[in-house]
C-alpha cells in the first residue's frame, strides 16, 4: 500500500512539473484521418482531445508484447480514442484522474489468449482458454490487441466497434470497484438531489434496456431472429453492455440514438455535463 500511494504522488508530481509533450501536426493529422467518428469531430473538440491526448501519453507507458514495438502512431491512435470519453469532463488533468489506478497499457500483435477458471454449480473447477481483443484490470494495466484497436470504426455495416473506449469505459466503471454497470455519478445527475436517487434514475433507465437487448440476442441463437445492431456480447452482463452501449454511443452517434432512444439522453448527461 505505501509503494502505492508513493507512485500516485510521484505521477501527481510530474504531472505538475513535467512539460505537457508536443504532439506533430503532422503526425496528428495522419491518425486522426484513421479514424473517421474522430476525423469529424468539430475543432473546438479535436483541439481539446488533442491536449488530452498529450497528457495521457506523458502519463502511460506502454508496452509491446511478443516482440512487437509500439510506434508512436500506434500509441497516439490509443490515447485518442482513450481520452474521446474525458472531452466534456473540464481541464484535462482533472478529466484524466479517471484513469490515475494505472499506468501500463499492453499492446499485443493479435488477439491474446487467457487462461481463466470457473467453478460450476457442483463445485467443480473448470480451465479454458479464452480469445481476447482487450482487457482492463482493476487497479492494473490495460491489454489491447493492436488489429482491434486499428480497426476502430472501420468494421462493415452501420455499427463500428472501438476496443479502446470498451476497455477505458471499464476503468471509469472501475472508479468504485468491481464494474458493475453503473459508473460513479456526478451530483445532480439527472436533475437528482441525491446519490441514491441518481443510481436509481440510472438503474430505471439501463436495467430496462438490458433486458430487452438479452432477449433480443437470446431470440436471434436460439430461434433464429434477427441480430440486434449493438454487439451481442453486451447481453453477457450489465457491465459488458455498458461498455458495448458506449463504444456505440461514440463510434456511431446517431444509430444508437435511435436504436437506444431513452439511453441517449442518460449517456449526454453522465459523457456531456457541461452541455446537459
Amino acid at each position: 500500500m505505501p509503494a502505492a500511494w508513493l507512485r500516485r504522488l510521484v505521477q501527481r508530481v510530474r504531472g505538475r512539473i513535467a512539460p505537457v509533450p508536443h504532439i506533430p501536426a503532422a503526425l496528428w493529422l495522419q491518425v486522426v484521418a484513421g479514424y473517421p467518428f474522430i476525423a469529424t469531430l468539430p475543432l473546438q473538440d479535436l483541439a481539446k482531445l488533442r491536449a488530452l491526448s498529450a497528457l495521457f501519453l506523458q502519463r502511460k507507458q506502454f508496452t509491446g508484447a511478443h516482440g512487437l514495438v509500439v510506434t508512436d502512431a500506434m500509441a497516439l491512435a490509443i490515447a485518442m480514442q482513450a481520452c474521446l470519453p474525458l472531452l466534456h469532463w473540464g481541464e484535462p488533468r482533472r478529466a484524466l484522474a479517471w484513469y490515475d489506478d494505472f499506468v501500463g497499457i499492453v499492446v499485443h500483435p493479435s488477439e491474446a489468449l487467457a487462461r481463466r477458471q470457473a467453478v460450476d454449480a457442483a463445485g467443480v473447477v473448470h480451465h479454458y482458454e479464452e480469445i481476447l481483443q482487450g482487457e482492463a484490470m482493476h487497479g492494473g494495466p490495460v491489454m489491447l490487441s493492436w488489429p482491434a484497436v486499428d480497426a476502430a470504426g472501420r468494421a462493415g455495416g452501420d455499427y463500428a466497434t472501438s476496443v479502446v473506449i470498451h476497455e477505458f469505459v471499464h476503468k471509469i466503471d472501475m472508479k468504485n470497484g468491481a464494474a458493475d454497470g453503473c459508473p460513479p455519478l456526478p451530483p445532480g445527475f439527472l436533475g437528482t438531489d441525491s446519490a441514491r436517487a441518481a443510481h436509481a434514475a440510472w438503474r430505471d433507465a439501463w436495467q430496462p434496456a438490458y433486458e430487452r437487448f438479452r432477449e433480443e440476442v437470446t431470440i436471434a441463437e436460439r430461434f433464429g431472429g434477427e441480430w440486434p445492431w449493438l454487439d451481442a456480447y453486451g447481453a453477457t452482463a450489465p457491465a459488458e453492455f455498458f461498455a458495448v452501449a458506449c463504444e456505440a454511443y461514440f463510434v456511431h452517434r446517431s444509430r444508437f440514438g435511435q436504436e437506444f432512444p431513452t439511453l441517449l439522453p442518460v449517456l449526454d448527461a453522465f459523457f456531456r455535463p457541461t452541455a446537459s
